[in-house]
């Protein structure tokens, strides 16, 4: 799927908004990279590096959810209720769901399902994933 989003960005404080179309996306070396559309001279976006972009909820399909949606869906292992998510912890390589006091990694080999609409999430769990006192 084609990641193609418009979304606002801050050039500086004070200034006005100024909407832009996100073409690409990656994180590299740690780093969230972006790319915009039209724009493909490194000169041209140095002025926004390190500035937040703000993205309209209403621009975003059903398909796509942000990081933050999660915080709050109850996790099941079947039909069990683990908990739900309390917090998002960001990760080198993959982001972590923090259960509780379980910590489950925000990858396939744990993660079988999200359903944003049912505030729902399918876990594989994983002997010693999940925290039991």
């Amino acid at each position: 799927m084609k990641l193609e989003l418009k979304v606002i960005l801050r050039e500086n404080i004070g200034k006005e908004k100024e909407e832009k179309i996100i073409n690409s996306y990656r994180v590299h070396k740690n780093y969230d990279m972006v790319t915009f559309k039209n724009i493909n001279d490194i000169n041209l976006v140095l002025p926004y590096k390190g500035e937040n972009i703000y993205i309209k909820r209403s621009d975003i399909n059903s398909d796509i959810y942000l990081l933050e949606d999660l915080i709050g869906l109850d996790v099941y292992d079947n039909e069990k209720l683990i908990g739900n998510v309390d917090d998002i912890l960001k990760n080198k390589l993959y982001d972590i769901l923090v259960v509780g006091k379980s910590m489950i990694p925000n990858i396939p080999e744990f993660i079988e399902k999200i359903d944003i609409i049912n505030k729902r999430i399918n876990i594989k769990n994983i002997k010693g994933l999940i925290y039991e006192d």
